[in-house]
């Protein structure tokens, strides 16, 4: 399982030109799931996501977590972050966990975070409108 982390000012999903999930301040985290990923894997990733010391203390420094600075998550589905496009020039998503596996397992992420969370919607074409805010961008992952 893996995981996009973007630190934002703002940013919001919507499905058909509906807003369906929005944040200010936080995170924008695109998900990922795949074949080998496990509950145990959301749960930690979730932890580590919201640990993450990526917000400015009163120096500046990145020293504080999105709970610290009292933000959210808006977090989005993203097979595509398995895809893999090595050979030839169309990606192939092989290694991406199938629909219902994925959408479990996204949810249960979004479920172990401790900070309000906005979710997209799993398995629809969704429009993203952010501010990011630096930029800072992590991966994180946790493969097995």
């Amino acid at each position: 399982m893996q995981v996009v982390v973007q630190r934002v000012n703002r940013a919001a999903v919507a499905v058909d030109g509906a807003v369906v999930g929005e944040v200010g301040l936080g995170l924008m985290v695109l998900v990922g799931v795949g074949h080998a990923s496990t509950e145990q894997d959301a749960v930690w990733l979730a932890s580590k996501t919201e640990g993450l010391r990526i917000f400015g203390d009163d120096e500046g420094l990145m020293n504080l977590s999105v709970d610290e600075v009292g933000g959210s998550v808006l977090a989005i589905s993203q097979f595509t972050l398995y895809g893999d496009a090595s050979k030839g020039r169309r990606p192939s998503f092989r290694h991406a966990a199938e629909p219902e596996r994925g959408e479990a397992l996204y949810h249960a992420y979004c479920d172990a975070l401790t900070v309000p969370v906005a979710r997209g919607v799993f398995g629809a074409v969704m429009t993203i409108d952010m501010e990011a805010h630096g930029p800072v961008t992590i991966l994180l992952r946790r493969e097995r």
